[in-house]
């Protein structure tokens, strides 16, 4: 997402990245959607938390290295998950979309607002994501 703003100085350009992490799972949206919606199950692949799938609700994610402050966007399920990510001076904007694909579903999560001073953030969301679907599809594996 670009956004350009002109002044009559000189232009500004604020370029914002995204870390994209898609995947084929063999499972139905609708088991996927349980690992992202029920609080003990995203305790087992993301962190602690205290989140409802109700739109506007704030909820915390917590981890030893510190937290994060999350509020509800979007909830559509089975199809539509997003949250604002907001920790460490980073605002961001975290959208699941699953996709029936075959007999299983196109997962992917967006993690979008990475402003260009914010390198370690990105890099280390690019690092973090691939890890949490490791864990996801652990979790998936083992539930019902």
């Amino acid at each position: 997402m670009t956004s350009t703003t002109a002044t009559s100085a000189a232009t500004t350009t604020t370029e914002t990245r995204s870390v994209v992490v898609e995947r084929q799972i063999p499972y139905p949206p609708e088991k996927i959607w349980r690992a992202l919606t029920q609080p003990h199950l995203i305790e087992e692949w993301l962190m602690k938390n205290d989140f409802k799938p109700s739109v506007d609700h704030r909820f915390k994610l917590s981890a030893d290295w510190g937290s994060v402050e999350c509020q509800v966007l979007v909830v559509e399920p089975n199809t539509t998950l997003s949250y604002t990510w907001a920790a460490y001076g980073l605002e961001s904007i975290v959208t699941w979309t699953l996709t029936p694909a075959g007999s299983g579903t196109h997962l992917r999560m967006e993690q979008s607002g990475f402003r260009p001073d914010q390198e370690q953030a990105y890099q280390g969301a690019k690092h973090g994501w691939q890890q949490f679907f490791a864990n996801l599809e652990k979790v998936l594996v083992r539930a019902d």
